[in-house]
This record gives C-alpha cells, structure tokens and sequence, in this order.
C-alpha cells in the first residue's frame, strides 16, 4: 500500500524556519521522482520544488534561495527545509510522487 505522510508543519514567526518531512512506503522510493506543492485555499496546488533520483532539483521561484529540497533514501523520506519564511507561504504542504499519489499534507503558517 503507497503511502506518503508530512510532518513537521507549525506556526513560525516571520523570517522563521520549518523543516517539512515526508516519509514513504509501498513503492520503489529510491527510482522517484518526488515534488513538494502548496495549495492555497479556493486555488489549485502550485508547485514548489522536486527532487529526482540523482538528487538533481529544481525551485518554484518564489522559493528560490530560501527553500531546499533533500532526500535520504535509506529512510524512504523526502525534506523541504523552509527558511526565512514569510507570511504568503501559509498553507498546506503536500509531498507527491510521481504518479500523483499525495499525503494528506501539513499545514504552515507564518505570523507573528
């Protein structure tokens, strides 16, 4: 049974940090593709930043610079480190895999 589940999601101030966890299982982790995306109440999911099997990456450019992506495949388990965060990161963040099969996401709000 594939499974994704996030933690790691809370309330930081602005200019905080938030380090996002998304742990596997049921499929062949090491061989994915995996995308961290956000979605906003009312708007469709917008993506954030994926990370490839030869842990090549890629940034949404409103995270460029502040957001990093990683992965440790030993612990079937993908990371979105989340620095110097700002008010219009708040919502909820899902990791998914290349199929498109999602967890059931973590929420972030930045406020002070």
């Amino acid at each position: 049974q594939v499974q994704l589940v996030e933690s790691g999601g809370g309330l930081v101030q602005p200019g905080g940090s938030l380090r996002l966890s998304c742990a596997t299982s049921g499929f062949t982790f090491s061989d994915e593709t995996m995308t961290w995306v956000r979605q906003r109440p009312g708007q469709g999911f917008q993506w954030i930043s994926w990370i490839n099997k030869k842990e090549d990456t890629n940034y949404h450019n409103s995270v460029k610079g502040r957001f990093t992506i990683s992965r440790d495949n030993t612990k079937r388990t993908v990371y979105l480190q989340m620095n110097n965060l700002k008010p219009d990161d708040t919502t909820v963040y899902y990791c998914v895999r290349s199929t498109g099969t999602k967890g059931q996401g973590t929420q972030v709000t930045v406020s002070s």
